[in-house]
């Protein structure tokens, strides 16, 4: 077993090699950075990096399941102490948001690198991406049961538009751009809410 300082030297010496790694992928693309080149990155020999890692793949899946895990920390963080669920949905999105536009190398890797992921390896990530999704469905249909939503919206299908709409964001984003990450977080807050059309258009659009 290993003591406590240990185990403490080998989780920092795992975000440091999936940091470099990340930051390679980010700049190069999963496919076209070598292993040669990751061992480069991360200052150490290509056989140390086998002997942590079997494969490239092996790498990816860790640092997406890393990326995971601090977007569902960012959540419990964000929404443990809250009661009011209307509340608790408004942080859980400013939380979603602020990770994803934080500058993690690994969140931009999990965001755009599942293509790259084949076979049981991909099976484990869509796994733990579920894993993280629940604590949205959890929130939808709190909503839902305490009649914050219309019985008739489908919360699941809610979830996927709402966290796409967020997700997306991270393609157009820019620090210093027209929009910062408080006026991105309420457009899409509003219109998850409220929608988009004025109260007196609504039974016509309802129609169409």
């Amino acid at each position: 077993m290993l003591s406590r300082e240990s185990a403490r030297v080998e989780v920092t010496d795992r975000e440091r090699v999936l940091a470099a790694s990340a930051r390679l992928f980010r700049e190069k693309g999963f496919e076209r950075a070598s292993v040669r080149e990751i061992a480069r990155a991360c200052g150490i020999l290509p056989g140390s990096l086998h002997y942590r890692y079997r494969s490239k793949d092996d790498i990816l899946v860790d640092m997406m399941q890393l990326a995971i895990e601090r977007t569902i920390h960012g959540i419990i963080e964000a929404t443990s102490m809250i009661q009011d669920p209307l509340k608790k949905m408004k942080s859980a999105l400013h939380a979603h948001l602020n990770v994803l536009m934080s500058g993690d190398d690994m969140v931009y890797v999990l965001l755009f690198e599942w293509r790259s992921l084949h076979g049981a390896a991909r099976e484990q990530m869509i796994a733990e991406r579920d894993r993280y999704e629940q604590y949205w469905h959890a929130i939808l249909n709190e909503l839902k049961t305490q009649g914050f939503i219309r019985k008739d919206v489908d919360v699941d299908l809610l979830r996927l538009i709402g966290l796409g709409a967020i997700n997306w964001a991270a393609t157009w984003y820019k620090y210093n751009g027209k929009y910062n990450l408080e006026q991105i977080a309420d457009a899409i807050w509003q219109m998850m809410t409220r929608g988009i059309l004025n109260m007196d258009f609504h039974d016509e659009a309802k129609n169409l």
